[in-house]
């Protein structure tokens, strides 16, 4: 925390630009997508995604030959080039920043299950944030989290901002920061984090049965096989994915008493701690990252600042695209057309402007910080970095 984020973003540029693995006189591995595959609204089969079209092929290449430099310059080097069936575009910029917006779509819908709308979503708290989905996972969802792992880290590397809405604590273990177990519960799944607090704050048995009998009449409890009448919990609970699992052995049948019920809570929070730290999935993803970055540079970023790296802001700055404008060929900023132009824009909301990205440079966001602003040169730019404004090509008129 005593290191300015943009010193530890040159010392990480730096350690990138010098972990290169793929040098110039090496071709770049190319891989072969099939738009129509993905079409008809929802994707049809998790199979079809770019996502997975995109791991297929790509699990056959050595993951040496993706450590590219530092994407710099009007038409940069990326990990890998896209070729799209049947489609013709020009130069590698383009399709390559049009696969990770695609893709991070992909992830946060329903047609692939490696990422879970967090349960808080449900009462419009950090309403559409993702979490790594907590279950046990086949060796085929191994390789696909590991994917994932190393388009976090192409995506460093080509200093394209990854559009993908992560909670803070998939944030947190992924730099190895432990978890708050009131915050980032409450973060997650409000709905646990109250019914949790409910029996921490209970001052005696007939308060204990009220909240049994409340909770009864939800249907998650049972009667107490003592008193036929009395309604109980039992030692279960519901998992993020929905499923009831017992938080001890033969918890089914273990009623909640006066005597029990701290140790009920404070299993229900282990339970939801475990599922947010989700460690086999959370070891593919950094085992992916791993083998496209070094892992030792994580060591010095905040949770906020490896997010800020990798997604980016989730909003658009005007006035820093503003600064970051040319205008071509006898154009000027003080043109009537160039005003009404960024007049318009201030207009737009931020969804819209987002829009607006992805017509003009086929990606949502906009790098945090632009190499001109410490006296790079023009040369040194990332797309989208300087947006050009040009006069039309046909007559006046």
């Amino acid at each position: 925390g005593l290191i300015f984020y943009d010193t530890k973003v040159t010392v990480m540029n730096r350690v990138l630009n010098a972990t290169v693995q793929r040098t110039a006189d090496h071709a770049a591995p190319e891989i072969t997508l099939d738009p129509l595959e993905i079409v008809g609204g929802e994707i049809r089969s998790s199979e079809n995604s770019y996502f997975c079209q995109a791991a297929r092929q790509l699990s056959c290449v050595p993951s040496s030959q993706l450590c590219v430099k530092l994407a710099s310059g009007g038409d940069p080097t990326y990990a890998f080039n896209i070729r799209f069936t049947g489609e013709e575009v020009h130069g590698t910029s383009g399709s390559f920043r049009h696969f990770l917006w695609q893709v991070c779509k992909e992830l946060q819908s329903s047609s692939l299950s490696l990422l879970l709308l967090c349960p808080s979503s449900a009462v419009n708290k950090n309403k559409g944030k993702y979490l790594l989905t907590p279950s046990p996972i086949t060796y085929a969802e191994e390789q696909l989290f590991h994917f994932f792992g190393q388009l976090l880290g192409i995506a460093i590397r080509a200093d394209v901002p990854l559009p993908l809405d992560l909670l803070p604590s998939f944030w947190k273990t992924l730099v190895g920061e432990p978890l708050d177990p009131d915050v980032d519960l409450q973060e997650a799944d409000i709905l646990t984090y109250n019914y949790v607090k409910k029996f921490e704050n209970i001052n005696d048995e007939t308060e204990l049965e009220a909240l049994c009998a409340e909770i009864a009449s939800q249907h998650l409890a049972t009667e107490s096989p003592d008193c036929p009448n009395k309604p109980c919990c039992k030692f279960t609970y519901l998992t993020m994915t929905g499923e009831e699992v017992e938080l001890c052995p033969r918890g089914r049948h273990i009623p909640v008493g006066w005597e029990n019920k701290d140790v009920y809570a404070t299993a229900i929070r282990s339970l939801r701690m475990r599922e947010l730290q989700t460690p086999e999935c959370m070891t593919a993803v950094r085992a992916g990252l791993g083998s496209i970055i070094p892992l030792q540079l994580l060591t010095t970023l905040t949770p906020l600042e490896m997010e800020l790296r990798t997604c980016g802001l989730p909003y658009i700055n005007l006035e820093f695209l503003k600064a970051h404008t040319m205008y071509q060929v006898g154009l000027m900023e003080t043109d009537q057309h160039i005003e009404f132009f960024w007049s318009a824009l201030e207009m737009f909301t931020q969804e819209e402007l987002c829009k607006f990205i992805k017509f003009a440079c086929n990606q949502e966001r906009i790098p945090f910080t632009c190499p001109c602003k410490d006296g790079g040169p023009d040369t040194a730019h990332v797309p989208p970095y300087p947006m050009k404004i040009a006069p039309p090509d046909g007559a006046a008129g």
